[in-house]
């Protein structure tokens, strides 16, 4: 069964959420969706959800899902707020334990924060099964960018979180903790043997100069065109390109508060004794 999806495309962020459904009046996940952050004051806000909410509700559409792909470090997870207002299970990779330890110690979150994945309400292992209303999808296991990377499968359609990109673009960075080029490109190996015509749905766009935004693309294309890794280059290439490249790439602009509350599955930090809830920058550590 062919999945309807209709992606919309935060420009802020330049991160595509999705919405996977089997029909109109059906059943949908929601997949990588976005809080509105503005980091000169700290304010967050719900447009990109709410654009969401209202596809959902002019398509009488029951949401089931929202699917992270990994712990992002670019944008802050609007899933707890999609929860709220139109329920669905938040789902991620098992390995979102060994993120969380790492960002658990940089962060100095106290005895108190949980690192088995105890946030979402689903964590997925490799090859795992599941269903959204009359659609059957897959939780692969992709690693590399992050360990706790997953790609969804369902239909003709893969939903590849931050792997790969445009082929013009190329492939995800592999410095953060756990990253790793090699793994890297063992996973897009993986999405790369799937038949040419399937498509390959992604969590961000940065086009170059002249060419519009595009949310999605094809095996094919990917085997034919990606500036990193394109048939033909070797893993032993791959692994070089990638750390050449990853070694003069800066941080995120929104690292420090995203994964602070994508750990959290999109939740924000507990409120303090006046009220205010308030994120942590560590110093001289990143």
């Amino acid at each position: 069964m062919k999945p309807h999806v209709h992606s919309f495309f935060d420009t802020q962020t330049c991160t595509a959420t999705h919405v996977v459904f089997d029909a109109p009046g059906g059943h949908a996940a929601v997949i990588d969706p976005v809080l509105n952050y503005e980091p000169k004051s700290g304010h967050t806000t719900n447009k990109s959800a709410d654009q969401v909410l209202e596809f959902l509700a002019t398509n009488k559409l029951t949401l089931q899902w929202l699917l992270e792909t990994h712990a992002h470090a670019d944008h802050l997870s609007g899933a707890q707020y999609l929860k709220k207002k139109a329920g669905g299970k938040i789902a991620i990779g098992k390995n979102i334990s060994a993120v969380q330890k790492v960002f658990k110690v940089m962060f100095n979150l106290g005895p108190d924060f949980p690192v088995n994945g105890e946030q979402f309400d689903v964590l997925f292992v490799d090859q795992e099964e599941f269903s959204i209303g009359q659609l059957q999808a897959k939780a692969i296991n992709v690693p590399g960018h992050t360990p706790a990377d997953m790609a969804y499968v369902i239909g003709d359609s893969i939903f590849v979180g931050d792997t790969l990109f445009m082929p013009d673009v190329g492939t995800a960075r592999c410095d953060f903790p756990g990253g790793d080029a090699a793994q890297l490109y063992h996973s897009i190996q993986k999405l790369l043997s799937f038949p040419p015509e399937t498509r390959l749905f992604l969590c961000h766009d940065y086009p170059p100069a002249g060419r519009e935004v595009c949310t999605h693309t094809s095996v094919a294309s990917q085997k034919a065109d990606n500036i990193h890794v394109r048939d033909g280059v070797s893993e032993t290439d791959f692994v070089a390109l990638r750390q050449k490249r990853d070694s003069g790439l800066e941080m995120p602009y929104l690292l420090i508060p995203a994964i602070q509350v994508n750990i959290r599955a999109g939740a924000l930090p507990n409120a303090e004794n006046n009220g205010i809830r308030y994120l942590k920058i560590p110093l001289n550590s990143l």
